[in-house]
Protein backbone atom coordinates (compact mmCIF):
# COMPACT_ATOMS: atom_id res chain seq x y z
CA UNK A 1 0.00 0.00 0.00
CA UNK A 2 1.20 3.47 -0.78
CA UNK A 3 0.96 6.19 1.84
CA UNK A 4 -2.40 7.90 1.85
CA UNK A 5 -2.46 11.13 -0.08
CA UNK A 6 -6.01 12.13 0.60
CA UNK A 7 -7.78 14.45 -1.80
CA UNK A 8 -10.81 16.69 -1.57
CA UNK A 9 -13.81 14.57 -2.58
CA UNK A 10 -17.26 16.14 -2.88
CA UNK A 11 -19.59 13.61 -1.29
CA UNK A 12 -22.65 15.59 -2.40
CA UNK A 13 -21.60 14.90 -6.00
CA UNK A 14 -21.26 11.19 -5.14
CA UNK A 15 -24.67 11.11 -3.45
CA UNK A 16 -26.30 12.90 -6.39
CA UNK A 17 -24.73 10.33 -8.71
CA UNK A 18 -26.12 7.48 -6.58
CA UNK A 19 -29.59 9.04 -6.47
CA UNK A 20 -29.69 9.46 -10.26
CA UNK A 21 -28.50 5.86 -10.76
CA UNK A 22 -31.25 4.61 -8.44
CA UNK A 23 -34.00 6.75 -9.99
CA UNK A 24 -33.14 5.99 -13.61
CA UNK A 25 -32.83 2.26 -12.91
CA UNK A 26 -36.17 2.21 -11.08
CA UNK A 27 -37.74 4.04 -14.01
CA UNK A 28 -36.13 1.55 -16.43
CA UNK A 29 -37.50 -1.38 -14.43
CA UNK A 30 -41.01 0.01 -13.88
CA UNK A 31 -41.48 0.89 -17.55
CA UNK A 32 -39.43 -2.06 -18.89
CA UNK A 33 -36.85 0.13 -20.67
CA UNK A 34 -33.68 -1.94 -20.98
CA UNK A 35 -32.10 0.74 -23.19
CA UNK A 36 -32.31 3.17 -20.25
CA UNK A 37 -30.43 0.70 -18.05
CA UNK A 38 -27.82 0.62 -20.83
CA UNK A 39 -27.51 4.41 -20.77
CA UNK A 40 -26.99 4.29 -17.00
CA UNK A 41 -24.28 1.65 -17.49
CA UNK A 42 -22.53 3.75 -20.13
CA UNK A 43 -22.68 6.91 -18.00
CA UNK A 44 -21.16 5.01 -15.08
CA UNK A 45 -18.37 3.54 -17.23
CA UNK A 46 -17.58 6.82 -19.00
CA UNK A 47 -17.52 8.58 -15.62
CA UNK A 48 -15.10 5.96 -14.31
CA UNK A 49 -12.80 6.44 -17.29
CA UNK A 50 -12.96 10.25 -16.94
CA UNK A 51 -12.50 9.95 -13.14
CA UNK A 52 -15.74 11.81 -12.38
CA UNK A 53 -19.20 10.78 -11.17
CA UNK A 54 -21.07 9.61 -14.26
CA UNK A 55 -23.96 11.95 -13.61
CA UNK A 56 -21.87 14.92 -12.51
CA UNK A 57 -23.73 17.07 -15.05
CA UNK A 58 -26.93 16.53 -13.04
CA UNK A 59 -25.14 17.64 -9.86
CA UNK A 60 -23.82 20.75 -11.58
CA UNK A 61 -27.28 21.61 -12.88
CA UNK A 62 -28.80 21.11 -9.43
CA UNK A 63 -26.19 23.39 -7.87
CA UNK A 64 -27.24 26.16 -10.27
CA UNK A 65 -30.99 25.88 -9.64
CA UNK A 66 -31.25 24.67 -6.02
CA UNK A 67 -29.59 25.28 -2.69
CA UNK A 68 -27.61 22.01 -2.88
CA UNK A 69 -24.15 22.54 -1.38
CA UNK A 70 -20.86 20.67 -1.81
CA UNK A 71 -19.80 18.43 1.08
CA UNK A 72 -16.07 18.16 0.56
CA UNK A 73 -14.23 15.59 2.66
CA UNK A 74 -10.60 14.44 2.64
CA UNK A 75 -10.90 10.99 1.12
CA UNK A 76 -9.50 8.61 -1.49
CA UNK A 77 -11.32 9.00 -4.82
CA UNK A 78 -10.05 5.62 -6.10
CA UNK A 79 -12.51 3.40 -4.15
CA UNK A 80 -15.43 5.52 -5.35
CA UNK A 81 -14.27 5.22 -8.97
CA UNK A 82 -13.80 1.48 -8.49
CA UNK A 83 -17.34 1.20 -7.11
CA UNK A 84 -18.78 3.19 -10.03
CA UNK A 85 -16.82 1.09 -12.54
CA UNK A 86 -17.88 -2.14 -10.89
CA UNK A 87 -21.51 -1.00 -10.94
CA UNK A 88 -21.14 0.02 -14.58
CA UNK A 89 -19.84 -3.42 -15.55
CA UNK A 90 -22.63 -5.14 -13.60
CA UNK A 91 -25.16 -2.85 -15.32
CA UNK A 92 -23.62 -3.54 -18.73
CA UNK A 93 -23.91 -7.30 -18.21
CA UNK A 94 -27.44 -6.84 -16.86
CA UNK A 95 -28.40 -4.74 -19.86
CA UNK A 96 -27.00 -7.32 -22.28
CA UNK A 97 -29.04 -10.00 -20.52
CA UNK A 98 -32.17 -7.85 -20.79
CA UNK A 99 -31.86 -8.06 -24.57
CA UNK A 100 -31.75 -11.86 -24.41
CA UNK A 101 -34.17 -14.32 -22.88
CA UNK A 102 -32.44 -13.95 -19.47
CA UNK A 103 -34.46 -10.92 -18.40
CA UNK A 104 -34.92 -12.10 -14.80
CA UNK A 105 -31.16 -12.29 -14.34
CA UNK A 106 -30.71 -8.99 -16.18
CA UNK A 107 -33.16 -7.13 -13.95
CA UNK A 108 -31.63 -8.91 -10.97
CA UNK A 109 -28.25 -7.34 -11.79
CA UNK A 110 -29.90 -3.93 -12.25
CA UNK A 111 -31.54 -4.36 -8.84
CA UNK A 112 -28.18 -5.32 -7.32
CA UNK A 113 -26.80 -1.95 -8.44
CA UNK A 114 -29.92 -0.20 -7.11
CA UNK A 115 -29.50 -1.93 -3.74
CA UNK A 116 -25.79 -1.14 -3.43
CA UNK A 117 -26.31 2.50 -4.45
CA UNK A 118 -29.21 2.80 -1.98
CA UNK A 119 -27.15 1.32 0.86
CA UNK A 120 -24.47 3.90 0.13
CA UNK A 121 -26.89 6.81 -0.33
CA UNK A 122 -29.16 6.11 2.65
CA UNK A 123 -26.92 4.02 4.92
CA UNK A 124 -23.56 5.67 4.34
CA UNK A 125 -21.81 2.38 3.61
CA UNK A 126 -20.18 1.65 0.24
CA UNK A 127 -19.82 -2.13 -0.08
CA UNK A 128 -17.62 -1.96 -3.18
CA UNK A 129 -15.39 0.71 -1.57
CA UNK A 130 -14.91 -1.72 1.33
CA UNK A 131 -13.98 -4.43 -1.20
CA UNK A 132 -11.42 -2.01 -2.70
CA UNK A 133 -9.81 -1.53 0.73
CA UNK A 134 -9.84 -5.27 1.46
CA UNK A 135 -8.15 -5.95 -1.89
CA UNK A 136 -5.60 -3.29 -0.95
CA UNK A 137 -4.88 -5.09 2.33
CA UNK A 138 -4.26 -8.26 0.28
CA UNK A 139 -1.81 -6.29 -1.93
CA UNK A 140 -3.87 -6.92 -5.06
CA UNK A 141 -2.35 -5.08 -8.02
CA UNK A 142 -3.92 -1.65 -8.60
CA UNK A 143 -5.47 -1.44 -5.14
CA UNK A 144 -3.06 0.81 -3.27
CA UNK A 145 -5.01 3.00 -0.87
CA UNK A 146 -5.92 2.44 2.77
CA UNK A 147 -9.02 3.97 4.31
CA UNK A 148 -8.48 7.40 5.85
CA UNK A 149 -7.20 7.11 9.41
CA UNK A 150 -9.98 6.32 11.88
CA UNK A 151 -12.42 5.33 9.13
CA UNK A 152 -13.93 1.85 8.83
CA UNK A 153 -13.46 0.57 5.25
CA UNK A 154 -16.48 1.60 3.18
CA UNK A 155 -17.72 4.24 5.61
CA UNK A 156 -17.61 7.96 4.95
CA UNK A 157 -14.56 9.69 6.45
CA UNK A 158 -15.12 12.51 8.93
CA UNK A 159 -12.16 14.66 7.83
CA UNK A 160 -13.19 18.00 6.36
CA UNK A 161 -11.62 19.44 3.23
CA UNK A 162 -8.12 20.82 3.24
CA UNK A 163 -8.13 24.56 2.66
CA UNK A 164 -4.46 24.45 1.67
CA UNK A 165 -5.15 22.82 -1.71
Amino acid sequence: MEPNTLQNVDHTALKTNQAVIILLNLFAFIFNLPWLAGIVALAMLVGTILKIPGFRFVYRALKRVTSIKPDVVLDNPEPHRFAQGFGGVVMLVGTALLFTSATVLGWGLVWLVIALAALNLFGGFCVVCAVYYWLSRLNAPGFTKAPPEGTFPGMRPKIRESHGN
